[in-house]
């Protein structure tokens, strides 16, 4: 009973803690006049779960070598990402006021940038992020390690080749410390993803190219923590394919590709807000 309470306890604040985190990020795009708001939501939980429920890192030593990765490889959801960084403790909350300035003096760009603390490799050219992924999991066993990659893609950027190649490269060499997690919310930059290149039936093809996979709930924090909490495969690479939606917790927002990439009004801005009271 005690462990359920604590399980349960641990949930309700990682969900609190996904909220803030959407709340802040619409604080930043609304402020800086651009961004990408659904993306941002559709991840919140996820990124929630990853960084204070499972990540091993040092805030105080960014390039601690028995780190575990991350890459936000649909790189464009940087002020999800940013709020991450800056609660995590890798650097001052105040420091978020530059996002998307020129003089940032921390690289608070519009896609990730690797002189940001705790940002790995630049992303934002989509379908590369699995391939750089894979390439640092076949660099622990090198250099004798123990962390695991973790590489978060959206699902339009699933439709590029690289992708495939890389799937097919991680099964190979059997890089069972690579994990990868699909923010399946089924909207791209301006059309629903299945109008443009069908994804589905989409375990059915990463389990045909050898992966280990699970499909989840990307918005039910106990789904999402069982999956990245789950043991390693023996051999295989896990794909984890969360069905999410683009927008999540606004009204207005969900499921729309008008709000890919685009700041809200203010009266916009408050009205989103108020729905993530």
């Amino acid at each position: 009973m005690e462990s359920a309470k604590l399980a349960a306890s641990e949930i309700e604040e990682l969900e609190k803690t996904a909220k803030e985190l959407r709340r802040k990020s619409l604080e930043l795009i609304y402020r800086a006049g651009s961004g990408h708001p659904g993306g941002s939501l559709s991840a919140a939980d996820i990124v929630a779960a990853l960084y204070f429920g499972v990540l091993r890192y040092n805030p105080k030593d960014p390039k601690d070598p028995a780190r575990d990765r991350f890459i936000l490889s649909k790189g464009h959801c940087t002020a999800l990402l940013y709020c991450a960084l800056a609660r995590a403790g890798y650097f001052d909350e105040s420091d978020l006021a530059d996002y998307r300035r020129i003089d940032s003096k921390l690289f608070l760009s519009g896609h990730p940038h690797p002189k940001t603390p705790g940002v790995e490799i630049a992303t934002g050219s989509l379908g590369q992020g699995l391939s750089v992924g894979h390439g640092i999991a076949l660099a622990s066993r090198l250099d004798g390690l123990d962390y695991r990659v973790y590489v978060l893609m959206g699902d339009g950027e699933v439709q590029e080749g690289q992708v495939w190649e890389a799937a097919m490269s991680a099964v190979k060499f059997k890089s069972n410390n690579l994990v990868a997690i699909i923010d399946y919310n089924k909207v791209c930059q301006d059309n629903l993803t299945r109008d443009l290149k069908d994804l589905e039936p989409l375990e059915d093809k990463w389990r045909a190219f050898g992966w280990d996979v699970m499909r989840i709930d990307g918005h039910d924090m106990g789904q999402i923590l069982d999956a990245l909490r789950a043991p390693p495969h023996p051999e295989k690479p896990r794909m984890i394919v969360a069905d999410t939606v683009k927008g999540k917790g606004v009204s207005f927002m969900e499921g729309k590709p008008s709000w890919h990439g685009v700041a809200p009004s203010e009266e916009e801005y408050k009205k989103a807000l108020k729905e993530l009271e």
